[in-house]
């Protein structure tokens, strides 16, 4: 009798703790439809709107956000290759939507741009120029704007300085962030900066000679180990909030999300086709040249990025070198990067 009723009083206790746990999860779940609500707002007078677009053959995401729908537009260009920043960018690029309508395009197979099909066409040179070409063409006319601005960030500067050169009819403005000039003379300064960082640690050394079998492992140690890895300045904003919130991502996307092994952007990053976007002995631009990086940054040489800039002939060029600052300023200078674009519409969108 009495084993009788300490089991009865086991099944309530599991009962009750089922209760809150499924009771917990119904108000989280409540609080994260009410908080990816508020975000996916319409601003008054502005503009929001998520979309796949055909291009290029395939079906790729943006968002177009801006707080005044006859604000100049402005395509985020993501770094990487392949590492798109939908998932938690949203914090940072709503910054600067009351001077621009901004564009976030998760690029070709990745983020919510991925599809496992699209692991059978290799990335090319001229895919990219072309997908980048046509997404540009669509925004003109969707937006019924005549000319764009284009931001880069890391990769997306390789690629965003190559499509104002190649198409300058259709930008009034490049900016280059973490301005990438050729990889293999980056990772040649790169070397070089980590052998005077180095001394005579053992463990520096070490990781010296592992640069040459297995590069970007040995890299980002040494980064880390030496104070320069790319957010050591530290995210300034609550990233698992912008995630967690993200009105744009069902969970549907991010099982997707996290299914793109990153393999078809590694084998583009380390072909011939990814030299192809060298911007050596290509200094020209039609339209104003802008650039902001770090002075710490050493994943994108910042010196390097600096000669580039004095080298290039633009109609109005300026370059912000933030202090104390790596390479992911997006995420760890958000206030002082916004300033700095703000400047710039205020210059070039008077």
């Amino acid at each position: 009798m009495k084993q009788g009723k300490k089991k009865h009083g086991c099944l309530t206790m599991l009962l009750i703790i089922l209760a809150l746990v499924i009771g917990l999860i119904l108000v989280l779940l409540g609080i994260r439809a009410v908080r990816m609500k508020k975000n996916n707002k319409v601003p008054e007078g502005g503009i929001n709107e998520s979309m796949y677009v055909e291009i290029n053959g395939t079906k790729q995401w943006i968002n177009i956000y801006g707080q005044k729908k006859d604000n100049p537009v402005l395509l985020y260009l993501h770094g990487g290759p392949g590492s798109a920043v939908s998932a938690f960018i949203m914090p940072v690029t709503r910054k600067w939507s009351d001077v621009y309508t901004v564009v976030t395009w998760d690029q070709r197979a990745c983020g919510k741009s991925y599809t496992p099909e699209q692991n059978s066409t290799p990335i090319t040179f001229d895919l990219m120029m072309q997908d980048g070409k046509e997404m540009t063409e669509y925004l003109r006319k969707y937006l019924n704007v005549d000319k764009i601005t284009l931001l880069g960030h890391s990769w997306g500067s390789y690629f965003g300085a190559k499509l104002a050169q190649a198409y300058p009819e259709y930008y009034d403005c490049f900016i280059g962030v973490g301005q990438l000039v050729d990889w293999q003379e980056n990772e040649k300064r790169f070397e070089e900066a980590a052998k005077k960082w180095v001394g005579t640690d053992p463990e520096g050394k070490a990781l010296l000679e592992q640069l040459s079998t297995d590069h970007a492992k040995a890299k980002a140690a040494l980064l880390a180990r030496y104070g320069y890895a790319d957010i050591d300045d530290k995210v300034d904003f609550n990233a698992a909030h912008a995630m967690l919130y993200n009105p744009y991502y069902s969970l549907g996307d991010w099982k997707t999300f996290f299914s793109n092994d990153g393999s078809l952007y590694q084998a583009f990053f380390e072909s011939e086709e990814f030299q192809h976007f060298s911007l050596r002995g290509s200094s020209k631009f039609e339209m104003p040249y802008y650039n902001i990086n770090g002075e710490k940054d050493y994943t994108v040489n910042f010196e390097l990025a600096q000669e580039y800039y004095d080298t290039v002939e633009a109609p109005r060029k300026k370059i912000y070198m933030l202090s104390d600052t790596r390479h992911g300023l997006l995420l760890t200078k958000t206030e002082m990067f916004s300033e700095a674009l703000h400047e710039i519409a205020a210059a070039e969108h008077p």
